[in-house]
């Protein structure tokens, strides 16, 4: 049985519940989603060399998204097993830029492996419910599990965005030839 705490605000009143499994299965469903759209479009015969932003090319933000990932499942998991999570540290731009330098000696091939390792290792842990708020960076809010989710699924959907605009007048002259 939930919990139900009335909470009276400008006299409208409401209800504020914890999140529920089935709250938590529609976000898991939705990242899930999002990453097999992510991996299928890295398994396309591409040249993922292209620049998609001016520092990153589309091997560059695989990269970057599988570094967050990681980050994510390891701080979730060490939640779980009662291990001081280490959340990232430092300045998101720099946070970002280390995520795609310590990623680039990694194939294509083995950041799809790790991301979706990542992936299941965020599935085995994400309905313990005697987890909160699970960190994101040093010096950020930390996330609820399904808010961390929403996340990570917004996170993956605007790059893969950005990738599929780029590489459409590419995929379109390949399906002409």
């Amino acid at each position: 049985m939930f919990t139900k705490l009335l909470v009276s605000i400008f006299e409208v009143q409401f209800y504020i519940m914890p999140f529920s499994k089935s709250d938590i299965d529609q976000s898991l469903v939705v990242l899930q989603g999002k990453l097999k759209e992510l991996t299928a479009f890295y398994r396309q015969d591409l040249d993922f060399q292209i620049m998609v932003y001016p520092l990153w090319n589309a091997k560059d933000i695989l990269g970057h998204l599988t570094f967050w990932h990681e980050s994510f499942a390891r701080n979730i998991k060490d939640l779980a097993i009662g291990v001081k999570p280490k959340p990232l540290k430092g300045k998101l731009s720099e946070v970002n830029a280390q995520s795609v330098e310590v990623t680039s000696t990694s194939s294509l091939q083995q950041l799809i492996q790790r991301i979706e390792v990542a992936q299941l290792t965020i599935e085995a842990f994400i309905y313990d419910s005697s987890i909160d708020t699970i960190p994101n960076k040093q010096g950020s809010r930390g996330y609820s599990r399904k808010e961390h989710l929403n996340v990570v699924s917004a996170h993956i959907a605007r790059h893969l965005k950005d990738l599929t605009t780029k590489y459409k007048p590419y995929a379109q002259t390949k399906n002409q030839n």
